[in-house]
């Protein structure tokens, strides 16, 4: 057997010959490496819910279970902690029951003529051309742009006794189809009809944004599903049940949430359509908990108490908000 031979500064060829040394697995170093460079992009945000949302709710917290009045909001006297005795007097009026009722029916009449106006409205502007649904929806924008307050100016006038708009032109209509006395009817004297243009006034600014979101979701929608509808005979009814809902109906769904959050807070509108807090019949939930804060004598923490009960409220619905969205967006 002959031997081999290696010439001087020369390497036997071998099978790992001409190849890269695979890199070898980290050693753990026991200590995961320290990125700071994503916790700084996300502190502003932490510190500016931290300030504008978390710290609120905990001093609503807070004075929810502590007794505080003029002297102990001063600072000259020290809070009582009352325990749950706050919530145990909310709970256990029977007016706060009937302004539970009042919260419920308007906010629910709100939602429903809202989504309903507003999905109308939608497919209208999706009929229209380019030019005049911008024309229309920048219309419609603008009543949702208005603030609370000049709205409620507006439909306090349209309401007002001997001069608005509304009983001048009801008593313009024959007896036997509006009946009469509407010049001098106050409409703002019970608690039906203060909510009856609650209701109109609330509407008047919330369907735009939902005429909007309907729209953008229809433009969405492929077009071939309709030809082939319209080639079926199928009219604008079925239309809309069979194929329009369907496939809208994750964004009617987040529509509706947001409605309920919104209108189950309406404080502005109502305060000044009832004229302030001296018709307690006319008390939604928010009216209730700053009229409970701000009387005279002023129970703070009794206030507290009930705007905690009504974030309470707010938090479920808005939990199934966020579950919504993380739904849709694992679909997506």
């Amino acid at each position: 057997m002959t031997p081999t031979v290696q010439a001087p500064g020369r390497a036997l060829p071998g099978p790992a010959a001409g190849r890269r040394p695979r890199p070898g697995p980290r050693r753990a170093t026991g200590r995961a490496r320290f990125r700071a460079g994503p916790y700084l992009l996300i502190a502003p945000t932490v510190v500016i819910i931290g300030v504008l949302i978390l710290y609120p709710i905990g001093q609503l917290f807070w004075m929810s279970f502590h007794k505080i009045g003029s002297r102990e909001a001063r600072g000259a006297a020290p809070a009582e902690n009352v325990g749950w005795d706050n919530f145990r007097t909310v709970l256990g009026d029977g007016f706060f029951w009937k302004v539970l009722v009042n919260t419920v029916v308007s906010a629910a009449a709100m939602v429903a003529l809202t989504l309903v106006l507003g999905t109308l409205v939608g497919l209208l502007l999706n009929r229209l051309g380019r030019k005049m649904s911008l024309l229309v929806s920048s219309g419609a924008l603008l009543a949702w742009a208005t603030p609370g307050i000049s709205a409620a100016i507006v439909y306090k006038w349209l309401f007002t006794p001997g001069g608005g708009l509304i009983p001048w032109f009801l008593e313009l209509l024959p007896d036997g189809l509006a009946g009469s006395g509407w010049d001098d009817y106050n409409w703002f004297g019970s608690r039906g009809t203060t909510y009856v243009v609650l209701v109109l006034c609330v509407v008047w600014q919330s369907f735009p944004f939902i005429a909007v979101s309907v729209l953008a979701g229809l433009k969405s929608l492929p077009g071939e599903l309709y030809e082939a509808a319209r080639v079926d005979g199928a009219g604008p009814w079925r239309t809309f049940w069979q194929i329009t809902f369907p496939l809208l109906r994750p964004v009617f769904l987040v529509l509706t949430v947001l409605s309920i959050i919104w209108d189950f807070k309406v404080f502005t509108q109502l305060y000044f359509l009832a004229g302030g807090t001296a018709n307690r019949d006319s008390f939604n939930l928010a009216m209730y908990a700053y009229s409970a804060a701000v009387a005279f004598p002023a129970k703070y923490g009794l206030g507290g108490a009930i705007a905690l009960i009504l974030t309470v409220i707010l938090l479920v619905f808005t939990g199934f908000y966020v579950r919504v969205l993380v739904r849709q967006g694992e679909v997506a």
